[in-house]
């Protein structure tokens, strides 16, 4: 109830004391005049710009170094054991029979005709005409008219009109215009935006495009050259023979024998006993018992076969070749990139900004120019001029030319002729010529034929092995690591304002004004707090009957 009763007096101090207030602050502490809207009420609410401190995350790309596993091929040696098959000449020896040519030579006499030349030389006489020259000379005169010039020389008089230029000097007064440049200051206020960076880590397809080789098989049509062979039969001459076998008696070898002479018995009186002494050694040669050998004798003969032969025969053969072709036929594919996409956020700020505009004022004036003015005055003038001229005048002349003729006289000739006569006489003679005969004759030979034989052969060869092998290998990477950062952001606040009785009102700008903001500074705020013992600033704790607490909303607090 005291609280109550007391507040008629601290409404009645209070505005004294912000009668006082504002009349301080108009008497020069602080003045709202021409600084924005004018105060129309002391219980409407005002805003203010505080700076706010604000953390926000930034993504900086920085370059890291890790390593990775990559397997990489090594190839190593080894030995390994193989067999390859050789082939060795080996030779044998094989008997066939040559028809060796055994050449005769015989000389023989010959009689044959030649037709032999015999040249005689013999003369006659040849006529012939000669066409000579005789030579007349001539006069004969000759009249022309040559074109003599005559030159005479005249005068005349040139009356002509020379232009000759009379100078006179002037003055005149020019108006012109001048622009004067005028510059002012003024000031405006610019809203600019500011970019600022902001980095978000997004995913895309992409498609792409793979060459995957695919394995076709094809045929083609290619000519080829085929040789097949062809049978046919002749008739040759083959020295032949066969072999006959004959036996025959061989006595047998000498044989070196040793051969012991018969011993002897006789007695050894010391033993008592007969003692055999055998007798003396000697080499006998004794004759083998001869051998009955069987051989082959050839019995050549001369006879007609008739053989298979073969020849070859080329001949153009089209087949068809299968053949494998690799093509790479394109194969579409697709893939997730990550990438990061810096994306500039506008911030709009404001500035003022001082500018002078320069502005041309025209200004008259006027100047005296000097200027020339030139005419012309015409002016007689004569000369007198010698000049020649040139007639050209006939003459006639003459002379006398010589000249000489010429003409062909026909003039009869003899000579004697020389001229070779040939007759072909017939003549006998001999002449004794060689001519040789050719016999086959058979001989048997030996000769040592070649052939091949395979082996197998063993080898070492050393293959190179490919081998994985694992490796660490550095690599540097980007990665994107969060950062925080620190910076002021302006932000508008708004006062609370009062209601009818000085009390503050449920706005919700009236958070701020515990800060010190608002009007007069909060002093007026803070002290009609401290008055009606507001704890948070919206809630009462005793309001007066006329302060309408009773008609306040729940959110409000009062209490009761």
């Amino acid at each position: 109830m005291r609280k109550f009763l007391a507040m008629p007096v601290l409404a009645g101090l209070l505005s004294a004391v912000s009668g006082s207030a504002v009349q301080a602050a108009y008497c020069g502490a602080v003045s709202y005049e021409n600084c924005g809207p004018a105060v129309a009420d002391a219980c409407a609410p005002t805003t203010y710009t505080t700076m706010k401190t604000i953390t926000k995350t930034v993504y900086e790309p920085q370059t890291f170094t890790g390593t990775k596993t990559v397997n990489q091929i090594v190839y190593e040696d080894q030995v390994v054991n193989k067999t390859r098959l050789e082939k060795e000449t080996q030779y044998r020896e094989v008997s066939y029979t040559v028809s060796k040519p055994v050449y005769e030579t015989h000389k023989a006499t010959k009689t044959y005709t030649v037709q032999r030349p015999v040249y005689e030389t013999r003369t006659k006489q040849v006529t012939y005409n000669v066409s000579r020259p005789v030579y007349e000379t001539h006069q004969k005169t000759i009249n022309y008219t040559v074109m003599k010039p005559v030159y005479e020389t005249h005068e005349k008089v040139i009356n002509y009109t020379v232009q000759r230029p009379v100078t006179e000097t002037r003055t005149k007064t020019v108006n012109y215009t001048v622009n004067v440049p005028v510059h002012e200051t003024h000031s405006k206020v610019v809203n600019y935006t500011v970019m600022n960076k902001v980095l978000e880590n997004k995913e895309r397809t992409v498609n792409y495009t793979v060459m995957v080789p695919v394995t076709e098989t094809l045929s083609r049509t290619i000519t080829k050259k085929v040789t097949t062979p062809v049978n046919y039969t002749k008739t040759i001459k083959v020295a032949g023979g066969s072999w006959q076998t004959t036996s025959e008696e061989v006595p047998g070898p000498v044989v070196k024998k040793m051969v012991r002479e018969p011993g002897t018995w006789t007695f050894d009186p010391s033993t008592c006993k007969n003692v055999y002494c055998p007798g003396a050694c000697r080499v006998e040669c004794v004759q083998c018992p001869p051998t009955t050998v069987c051989k082959k004798v050839w019995v050549p003969t001369c006879e007609e076969k008739t053989i298979n032969c073969v020849r070859y025969e080329t001949s153009c053969v089209n087949e068809v070749v299968p053949y494998t072709v690799t093509k790479c036929v394109p194969e579409c594919r697709t893939k997730v990139i990550p990438y990061t996409v810096c994306k500039m956020v506008p911030e709009c700020r404001s500035k003022t900004v001082n500018y002078t505009t320069c502005k041309m004022v025209q200004e008259c004036r006027s100047k005296e120019v000097c200027y020339t003015v030139c005419t012309m005055v015409c002016e007689q003038k004569s000369k007198t001029c010698t000049y020649t001229t040139c007639k050209m005048v006939p003459e006639c002349k003459t002379k006398v030319c010589n000249y000489t003729t010429c003409k062909m006289v026909c003039e009869q000739r003899v000579k004697n002729v020389c001229y070779t006569v040939c007759n072909m006489v017939c003549e006998q003679k001999t002449k004794e010529y060689c001519y040789t005969t050719c016999k086959m004759v058979s001989e048997c030979k030996t000769k040592m034929v070649p052939y091949c034989v395979t082996k197998c052969v063993p080898y070492t060869c050393t293959v190179k092995v490919a081998k994985c092998v694992p490796t660490c290998v550095p690599y540097t990477y980007t990665k994107c690591v969060a950062k925080c950062v620190t910076e002021e952001v302006p932000v508008t606040t708004c006062a609370p304002a009062a209601d009818a009785c000085g009390a503050p009102s449920c706005d919700p700008c009236a958070a701020s004004a515990g800060n010190g903001g608002g009007l007069f500074n909060g002093r007026l705020l803070r002290a009609i707090k401290s008055l009606h013992g507001c704890k948070s600033g919206c809630g009462c704790a005793a309001p007066a009957p006329s302060c309408g607490c009773e008609e306040a909303a729940p959110s409000c607090g009062c209490a009761a």
